[in-house]
């Protein structure tokens, strides 16, 4: 059984990746809306349908498990597709919580009272849909307490990356981090709460400083991935197939997927 992994661009490839190399065995539907992407700029609501439309999809695919490599869309409609219920044997998951397990150093299995933890100031790096939702901090309030986050909306960022402009996106980068300092002088942490921003991770880190330790997602997620199969087994599979779709040009996606991870990936229409 293939496990799906949604996002409304490229950025998801990086969390597939990591997936890929921890479950070589593992299947994958690799699912990815261009033709209504960036969701970064677009409403919750819309955000919402068009989640809800496109893991529908998966799931019919076959796709009992779903993981939404997307923070935007795991910001604005993972809980209210939880809440509107799931059907029956089928999940969700977002990526947030392996993030949030690293950051606070607890399980989120762990429902005993927040608690203070040792990182204190937090800069949160993601798209203006995420930033808006306010989704992150509302997840750490529930396990953390005493951490002040600042958010950063990086406008441009994810546009750029998907048009393959990294000299534009490397620019927008050390732009949106000066704006953080200035109004965070001096973060501990710094969260990537986008799955395109890894390719960008050095420009970050280099922008930031080698004091800040820069948490991405896509290993933590992968790890997270790797321990749900375990403790579900049902979910899985051992085919190790992976199938790229997208809503948009297959050919232009194509091209772009390949610059993107630096190896041939071929997108279909689903």
């Amino acid at each position: 059984m293939a496990v799906g992994i949604f996002d409304s661009g490229l950025g998801g490839l990086t969390v597939l990746d990591a997936v890929s190399k921890t479950l070589p065995n593992q299947a994958f539907v690799y699912f990815a809306d261009h033709a209504n992407a960036p969701y970064g700029v677009r409403t919750s609501d819309d955000i919402y349908e068009l989640t809800k439309t496109h893991v529908t999809t998966l799931w019919n695919r076959g796709c009992d498990l779903v993981v939404l490599a997307c923070n935007t869309a795991s910001a604005a409609a993972l809980r209210r597709m939880q809440e509107a219920g799931v059907p029956e044997r089928k999940r969700v998951l977002g990526v947030f919580v392996p993030m949030i397990e690293a950051l606070t150093e607890r399980q989120w299995g762990d429902n005993s009272p927040p608690r203070e933890v040792a990182v204190k100031h937090v800069a949160l790096f993601a798209t203006p849909a995420t930033v808006a939702s306010r989704a992150f901090q509302r997840e750490l309030a529930f396990r953390a307490i005493g951490v002040d986050v600042e958010a950063q909306a990086c406008g441009g960022v994810v546009d750029a990356i998907e048009d393959g402009d990294m000299i534009l996106a490397e620019a927008l980068v050390r732009s949106h981090v000066e704006a953080l300092t200035r109004k965070m002088p001096k973060p501990q942490a710094a969260v990537l709460g986008c799955t395109h921003y890894p390719l960008l991770q050095k420009t970050f880190q280099d922008a930031l400083g080698p004091g800040v330790t820069v948490f991405s997602q896509a290993n933590l997620v992968a790890e997270s991935l790797s321990d749900y199969l375990a403790r579900h087994p049902q979910m899985g599979g051992d085919t190790g197939d992976v199938a790229y779709l997208t809503t948009g040009d297959p050919s232009r996606v194509t091209d772009r997927a390949t610059q993107f991870l630096r190896r041939q990936i071929t997108f279909s229409a689903p």
